[in-house]
């Protein structure tokens, strides 16, 4: 009986011990868990391709891949103003992998639309705030507008006629025209695009008459001569050496007239403190190198790098005063 227990034994070992065997191999032969970041990073621009968040992404896509060591893709997604592309990412994986550049609309989009597809509190986690910029009331080089002055005369002798460019609903330069409109008690037609290109596209061919413009998408053509600046939107005047001497809209007979423009990077909620803090280095790092403070500089960006909690407290900030501004001045969408 011992002999036989014996040799049953043995041939269950048998058995068994290579499958253990090969288990342990298979475990040790498993690759461990890749650093971050392994594979492109995606970011989304929640507008058409040649506007100044998409030329920002840009800039700062090529930065941030020399320092995380994988490409970034710039993915524009527009409409909705804004939200078609924001609404992508809020529903993407928390995995660092897809981020949002987000803008002034981001915080404003709460209080224009009701129903939105996402909780702007809820689904999204701040990484880092890029920078701010006035906008600028551009016409074009031959417009009969040479001054704020000179378009709210004609806004008065002819409401509704004269019209204004935007990027999408709810963007900067729309809730500057709105705020322009309100205390300026005029009334211009709004006529929203896809994004600040095809804009600024027919503002040129003369299909709109002016734009309150983001400063990075106009730089170039005020430098070349093709729009003029009238007014920048801040409570300051600008420090860009381009805009230095361009008066507000505020000291241009519209007092207590402000807004800014900015951009800022979003990932979606629960992505790793760790992930955020990595991506909020090669941000962080791309925004200070020369060449984008170079570019920043030209265009009236104020680079304004800091902590992903400092974001997140600004963008409140934000929604919580455009809120009571479109409240009231009882801006709509419609």
């Amino acid at each position: 009986m011992a002999t036989a227990a014996i040799r049953a034994a043995r041939r269950l070992a048998a058995l068994v011990f290579p499958f253990a065997a090969m288990a342990a191999l298979d475990a040790a032969a498993a690759p461990a868990h890749a650093a971050y970041p392994d594979k492109p990073i995606r970011i989304v621009v929640p507008f058409s391709p040649g506007g100044g968040t998409d030329l920002i992404s840009r800039a700062m896509g090529v930065a941030m891949a020399q320092d995380l060591g994988q490409p970034v893709v710039i993915d524009n997604k527009p409409g909705g103003g804004t939200i078609i592309g924001t609404d992508n990412v809020a529903k993407s994986a928390a995995d660092g992998y897809t981020l949002v550049m987000a803008t002034f609309a981001h915080a404003v989009n709460p209080s224009l639309q009701p129903r939105l597809p996402y909780d702007t509190e809820k689904a999204f986690t701040p990484v880092m705030l890029v920078g701010r910029s006035p906008n600028v009331l551009v016409v074009r080089a031959d417009s009969p507008y040479k001054s704020v002055r000179d378009v709210i005369a004609a806004a008065r002798a002819r409401p509704g006629a004269i019209s204004f460019a935007s990027q999408g609903p709810g963007t900067s330069a729309h809730l500057a025209g709105e705020l322009f409109k309100s205390l300026a008690k005029v009334d211009l037609n709004h006529i929203p695009y896809k994004g600040a290109g095809p804009a600024i596209t027919d503002l040129l061919g003369g299909q709109v008459d002016m734009m309150f413009a983001t400063a990075s998408a106009v730089g170039n053509l005020l430098e070349a001569g093709k729009l003029r600046a009238l007014g920048v939107t801040t409570s300051q005047r600008s420090t860009s050496p381009d805009l230095a001497k361009v008066p507000t809209i505020a000291e241009s007979g519209v007092p207590g007239y402000a807004a800014e423009s900015w951009y800022g990077l979003f990932a979606p909620a629960g992505t790793p403190p760790a992930v955020v803090a990595r991506l909020n280095a090669a941000a962080r790092k791309a925004v200070t190198a020369e060449a984008f403070r170079k570019r920043a500089d030209a265009e009236g960006l104020i680079v304004s790098p800091g902590t992903p909690d400092e974001f997140g407290r600004y963008v409140h900030g934000e929604e919580t005063r455009w809120s009571k501004v479109v409240k009231d001045a009882r801006i709509t969408l419609n």
